[in-house]
């Protein structure tokens, strides 16, 4: 009797550690397996995109034209981290010249807007919301960039999914309605115009489930398909932007969107054990990735190391280092000079590594945290062309400026911008600001590995580092180093009010041990608590040996990875 009791009990021990788990990998942390597909995939943070993209994808189309499928849809669908008035980033793997391209699609500051206009006026920085914050919106011309070089359907093709969404409607997800319904009556609270009449159905912020329609971005979407780059920098659309920013007290003019041009960049790369890891150049924060890889390369770390105090401590210190050169140095490039090679050398990561205390935290010096709402989304098809892209309105929805009857958002990017005249990052006309939103892809031995990204502002460097660590260091698959419980660090206030001015605050997601937070705090680092601030992930890996996609999309979105 004692035995079969004995017995059971070691059984139900057993079944409740394997409920525990996920049912094949034994990660707690697991939301679901990987997603395969041998012609095409497409990860995206909003079910319906993801569709829009393989519908794309089906009918011949490039990964390229997929992307810009799927980010006309999440404009529409996601309005709170993208649009039209946004900036876009990419960078995309080529099938035929088997090579890497990066875009840079950001927008540049007013040309009849100084810094003297800032100084003169009081202003200690540049403020979120209104019409000073506006920069050129890079997107559509993004598009545009990418569909001369790497495209196939027509823009007419491309964009009449959204089109058709926008007229008829979609049923808004749970996530975003959240977001919709605290963004949208503070807009109208502040009394921006349009705000109400653009996001609102019958006066009310969607959400959960209800059916919104914007027949304005229908339109607005409608005229670029036809009009080409210009329907949108030119003709109508400019006309009423310019109008509505300049009657709001704003210095956007129609010669600065006429002569707005989004540019090619090369990519940059550093090698963490074996693995080409590539971000972008500034004025994007990519690079601040990549300085973190390298410092963390001079640590060995074994699979059992995850969630460990010394993993996290490590990790954090990388980033206060990184971030640190982020603040002093990051800018647009044709206007500041920024020693790229440099920072990104082993040899720069060497002397940097030998700051950092094994066993105590060190002080955080870094520019000011900054948050923003964006869209990650990647593709793959069928002839091996990938594509890793990003976009975004920063803050929130942007800066509250809808110009009447078109549908959209313009962006607050230049909020971003500094006003002491030492800094690289000061403002300046016709100046792109500091970016927050980076797309990333791997490399394996010259060939296409894994295109991702994660979204979240301030938070996307140190995400793109520890998806990369989950990878290689962890040994976890695609969809687990998304899942895995995330770190963030930063220099905000702790929940009591006292200032973390010298360490900083490390805040965890659940799922690290309080073992583990206990030996942190010892080792100096104050921790806290947030479930709010870890971005989201997409990701696309390409088998080269079998011919198969896998795609993987984190549970903190709405989103999906299908491939067919």
């Amino acid at each position: 009797m004692v035995r079969k009791i004995v017995m059971s009990a070691m059984l139900a021990c057993l079944l409740t550690s394997l409920s525990a788990q996920d049912r094949v990998t034994g990660k707690p942390f697991a939301t679901r397996s990987e997603v395969l597909g041998q012609h095409g995939m497409v990860a995206t943070s909003h079910p319906l995109a993801t569709q829009i993209g393989l519908d794309i994808l089906k009918k011949g189309g490039t990964a390229a034209d997929a992307a810009i499928a799927v980010n006309a849809a999440l404009g529409l669908m996601e309005p709170t981290g993208s649009g039209i008035g946004g900036d876009v980033f990419a960078i995309v793997w080529d099938a035929k010249t088997q090579k890497l391209y990066g875009l840079n699609g950001s927008g540049r500051s007013p040309e009849k807007l100084t810094l003297k206009y800032f100084t003169e006026n009081g202003y200690k920085q540049i403020p979120p919301l209104g019409p000073l914050p506006v920069n050129v919106p890079g997107c559509v011309d993004g598009w545009f960039t990418l569909h001369e070089k790497f495209g196939k359907l027509s823009m007419k093709e491309i964009l009449q999914p959204a089109i058709e969404y926008a007229e008829n409607g979609f049923p808004v997800t749970e996530l975003i309605g959240y977001y919709i319904q605290r963004s949208v009556p503070y807009y109208i609270s502040k009394g921006f115009p349009n705000v109400g009449e653009t996001y609102t159905i019958n006066g009310k912020a969607p959400g959960k489930g209800d059916v919104f329609k914007n027949p304005y971005l229908a339109n607005t979407y409608r005229l670029i398909a036809t009009k080409g780059r210009d329907g949108f920098y030119k003709g109508k659309v400019a006309e009423t932007v310019v109008r509505f920013i300049q009657d709001q007290g704003g210095f956007l003019s129609a010669e600065d969107l006429a002569k707005h041009h989004s540019e090619w960049v090369e990519p940059v790369s550093t090698n963490y054990r074996g693995y080409d890891v590539w971000e972008l150049p500034p004025n994007g924060q990519g690079i601040t990735a990549l300085e973190m890889l390298n410092i963390l390369e001079g640590y060995e770390f074994s699979p059992r190391e995850y969630g460990s105090a010394r993993h996290i401590h490590l990790f954090t210190e990388a980033k206060k280092l990184a971030f640190e050169d982020r603040a002093k140095y990051y800018a647009d490039m044709d206007f500041a000079n920024v020693p790229v090679d440099y920072l990104i050398s082993k040899a720069y990561a060497d002397k940097r590594r030998e700051e950092i205390d094994l066993h105590r935290a060190g002080k955080y010096n870094a520019g000011d945290i900054s948050k923003g709402e964006t869209v990650y989304f990647t593709v793959a098809d069928k002839d091996g062309n990938m594509i890793s892209m990003i976009q975004s309105n920063y803050r929130g929805m942007g800066s509250g400026m809808v110009p009447p009857g078109l549908g959209f958002m313009l962006q607050d990017r230049g909020e971003l911008f500094s006003l002491n005249a030492e800094d690289a990052n000061v403002y300046e006309p016709g100046k792109r600001p500091f970016h927050t939103i980076i797309p990333a892809f791997i490399t394996k031995d010259g060939k296409p590995y894994i295109s991702f990204g994660v979204m979240g502002g301030d938070f996307q460097p140190q995400g793109h580092v520890q998806i990369v660590m989950n990878l290689i260091d962890f040994k976890m698959n695609l969809q687990e180093a998304g899942d895995a419980p995330r770190i963030n660090h930063n220099g905000s206030s702790t929940p009591t009010g006292i200032k973390a001015e010298d360490t900083g605050e490390i805040t965890l997601e659940s799922g690290f041990s309080q073992v583990v937070i206990r030996e942190l705090m010892r080792m100096g680092h104050q921790v806290g608590f947030d479930d709010g601030i870890y971005g989201g992930y997409q990701a696309i890996m390409y088998d080269a040996e079998k011919g198969v996609y896998y795609g993987a999309s984190e549970s903190r979105k709405d989103g999906q990875a299908a491939g067919y």
